[in-house]
């Protein structure tokens, strides 16, 4: 026996399941927005982020000098301190080593002159740039530079004493070795450079420069 209330219960009742929406329904337009939203998001964010690392990476070894111990930031080399260095090498040949060379600026200087010239920088992005200068003048045959910390170098004065060859000469720019008398001086302010000749001593050739007399307190 079939009960009407069967029937009824299975067309449309209670119990019955819902149906499905078609398949081409169409989302709802605020869910679009929000999506396209958070997409630009991601792409604003990631821009931002890789922005400021690259920041990060460019200024760092420009700024990381001024923090040291001795605050050392990078400083161009001026066309009067080029020429007091230039004028230093005068009536001279060989090799020229720049600790700290910066932009290249007087290594290159050096090269142009007929110097094998070759330049050591802490900075990776001066380094690069000081290449693609040697580069541009036609002097990369002549002019090498490398990455290299100064301040690793332990007791720079004793090294240069030890491994130069007695006949040469130690030139500074704007910073004077504070224990040693030097030969020569020229220039003036920002531009004052100073040189250092390695000496003979007793017919023996003595990597020694003089140094300056402690004073008695």
């Amino acid at each position: 026996m079939v009960l009407p209330s069967s029937i009824s219960t299975a067309a449309g009742g209670p119990g019955a399941m819902p149906s499905s929406p078609p398949a081409d329904s169409p989302l709802p337009a605020g869910s679009e927005d929000g999506s396209r939203r958070r997409r630009w998001g991601l792409w604003i964010t990631g821009g931002v982020g890789g922005t400021l690392v690259a920041l990060y990476a460019v200024v760092t070894p420009f700024v990381t000098p001024a923090l040291r111990r001795v605050c050392l930031p990078f400083v161009p080399a001026t066309s009067a301190q080029i020429e007091n260095v230039l004028k230093m090498l005068q009536g001279r040949r060989g090799s020229v080593v720049d600790i700290g060379s910066g932009d290249g600026r007087i290594v290159i200087a050096a090269a142009k002159r007929g110097f094998e010239a070759v330049g050591y920088e802490l900075n990776p992005w001066l380094v690069w740039y000081s290449r693609y200068r040697a580069w541009r003048d036609g002097v990369h045959h002549k002019a090498k530079f490398y990455i290299s910390d100064l301040w690793k170098m332990p007791e720079l004065e004793k090294k240069l004493r030890e491994e130069l060859e007695c006949n040469a000469r130690i030139i500074a720019c704007r910073f004077p070795f504070p224990c040693w008398i030097p030969d020569r001086t020229t220039g003036e302010g920002i531009d004052t450079v100073w040189a250092y000749d390695l000496k003979h001593s007793g017919g023996f050739e003595a990597r020694n420069l003089e140094i300056t007399p402690e004073r008695e307190s």
